[in-house]
């Protein structure tokens, strides 16, 4: 028999397996994203109409233009009818992140990328939406008027945040998603991406942005979620196959959003018994360790069960010096944690962000996994983590002596007293307090005890009210003082302030006093004098720093990118 007809044989066997895997998954309704998958038609009766809904109210977000106290360019914007579409334009009616383009990733404030993050996990933001009837989404449409083009995911929930019963199991399943891509026009669009089915119904909805090729701030109006209150029954059509469907990205998608079967993975005890390792038991131990460096989480587990070499690899602690669990968000738990906590006793940074909402890790499951793993943490980073509570940061005070850099982002569910057992971290270097309900008493005390800090965060802080003595404790104890973000801080910074940092930190190096309305040219000036190595200003809605006074500090300051928005 010819050589060749073996290998038709194995490849039309290959294609059957992808046909029928291929048709499995879409009577399951998956992986019907973006221009590689088919439209589903759905088929509804009369008697299963189509419920079309704004979103009801804003539950969650990770960062937003406005301020807390405001409705300007807030988050809160979201809700409700559209406020401006369609027409375009800059409008405070409308919902903005905080930043755009890459200047945010580039100026000194900020920290270094975590490695092992997945590429196709590129989400910078969030924004988490109600509606008020929970129905099988059929399309769910983006108003955006201004600078469109920064949505990147599309995810439903399976819990009822208005249920008063809490659900047994909460799950999210990504409804679209794309990289990031260059809208070039800035006007007004309608945004209608092709969405898979999912089998429960939701009214829940969560919006992932990256902003990073945008040219100016993104403004959302409103979102639109269009459901039926039933189970619609897939078309046949569903069933076709596009032979781009045949790639392997659905499978590397379905980890992206989270740790499937992950605490499975890990605990996984049997592996296959081979012959032997091949020519990995003549490479030196340090050079798999180096190979295995670039694999993702997910990789790395399953790399696990291959053979018992791989598995003391893929388990040996310095495999997780640096651990970025941000992008497993919607899956990772108490369990993932447990079984990671053997393998990360080692662990220097330690990035959590975004998970453990809604029930997915407790104060408990925390509290073991830093009582095992917490010793030599440099980094922690928790912005937006929900679950977190007072004896939690009580529990990093004590089981984390190294700990240098602590983001608490967006935890504006932490009560005022949680923030007191900061100041026990005496090495603090960076700390961020953005949207944290952090008060005078307990901000006065950090900065007494950590006299450590280069990076200070505390924009959008609005339970400090007297930022002349906050000032003036900065001055005294933090000289080595890099970056200062008062951004909306309550509009009370005023010139004493500036010139106070211009006495006493002059390695600034970027200031942030968006909002304020008593800060003059004149102390601007005394400041960019004193701190030679300031390169970054930004004094946007500053009400006394006018375009000429901008224009006079950049002629004598021309190192100096002064920031500004005049509108607000």
């Amino acid at each position: 028999m010819s050589p060749v007809f073996p290998m038709l044989t194995v490849l039309t066997m290959f294609y059957y397996i992808c046909l029928r895997r291929r048709a499995r998954t879409a009577a399951r309704g998956e992986m019907m994203n973006s221009h590689r998958t088919i439209e589903s038609n759905s088929r509804t009766s009369p008697l299963n109409a189509e419920v079309v809904q704004y979103a009801k109210e804003v539950v969650d977000f990770s960062s937003h233009y406005g301020s807390e106290n405001s409705m300007s360019y807030t988050m809160w914007n979201l809700a409700g009818v559209p406020n401006v579409f369609p027409s375009s334009g800059d409008f405070t009616q409308t919902a903005v992140f905080r930043t755009y383009g890459t200047w945010w990733d580039q100026c000194p404030s900020a920290s270094l990328p975590f490695k092992r993050t997945p590429p196709n996990f590129q989400s910078q933001d969030y924004v988490e939406l109600t509606f008020e009837q929970q129905v099988y989404p059929t399309a769910v449409h983006v108003l955006e008027t201004y600078h469109p083009g920064a949505v990147i995911r599309i995810l439903a929930c399976s819990a009822n945040p208005y249920s008063p019963i809490p659900p047994a199991e909460v799950r999210w399943e990504i409804l679209w998603s794309e990289t990031p891509t260059k809208v070039n026009a800035s006007q007004a669009r309608q945004f209608k991406p092709c969405i898979k089915q999912i089998n429960f119904p939701t009214n829940l909805i969560r919006l992932e942005v990256n902003s990073s090729l945008l040219d100016y701030y993104t403004e959302l109006d409103a979102v639109v979620l269009h459901g039926t209150k039933d189970k619609p029954v897939l078309s046949l059509q569903t069933s076709l196959i596009d032979m781009n469907d045949l790639e392997d990205d659905d499978y590397e998608e379905k980890d992206g959003c989270g740790m499937d079967s992950l605490s499975q993975k890990f605990s996984s005890t049997a592996l296959r018994e081979g012959p032997n390792n091949g020519y990995f038991d003549k490479l030196p131990y340090e050079l798999i360790q180096l190979i295995l460096n670039h694999l993702t989480l997910p990789d790395l587990c399953r790399l696990a069960q291959t053979c018992k070499l791989l598995n003391q690899h893929c388990c040996d602690p310095l495999q997780y010096i640096h651990l970025n669990l941000q992008p497993y968000w919607a899956k990772l738990n108490d369990t993932s944690l447990e079984f990671l906590q053997a393998r990360c006793t080692l662990v220097q940074w330690l990035n959590l962000s975004w998970t453990g909402n809604r029930g997915f890790i407790s104060v408990a499951g925390f509290s073991r996994f830093l009582k095992v793993c917490g010793s030599e943490l440099v980094r922690l980073e928790l912005s937006c983590s929900h679950f977190l509570n007072e004896t939690c940061l009580e529990i990093i005070s004590e089981m984390c002596p190294n700990l240098q850099d602590l983001n608490l982002s967006s935890c504006d569910k932490l009560p005022p007293q949680a923030f007191n057992h900061i100041a026990k971290l005496c090495g603090l270097k960076r700390l961020v307090l953005y949207r944290t309900k952090v008060e005078q008493t307990a901000l006065l005390s950090i900065l007494n005890f950590c006299s450590e800090l280069q990076h200070l965060s505390l924009g959008s802080c609005v339970m400090i009210e007297d930022y002349d003595v906050i000032a003036s404790m900065i001055g005294a104890k933090c000289k080595k003082l890099r970056t200062l973000d008062l951004w909306r801080s309550n509009r009370s910074v005023c010139d004493t302030d500036i010139e106070e940092l211009a006495c006493n930190c002059t390695r600034l190096r970027q200031l942030d006093i968006l909002g304020t309305r008593m800060v003059s040219p004149a102390s601007l000036r005394k400041l960019l004098e004193s701190c030679k190595d300031l390169s970054l200003l930004d004094v946007s809605f500053c009400s006394q720093i006018d375009n000429r006074a901008v224009l006079e500090l950049n002629v004598s300051f021309p190192k100096v990118f002064i920031k500004k928005s005049f509108t607000q």
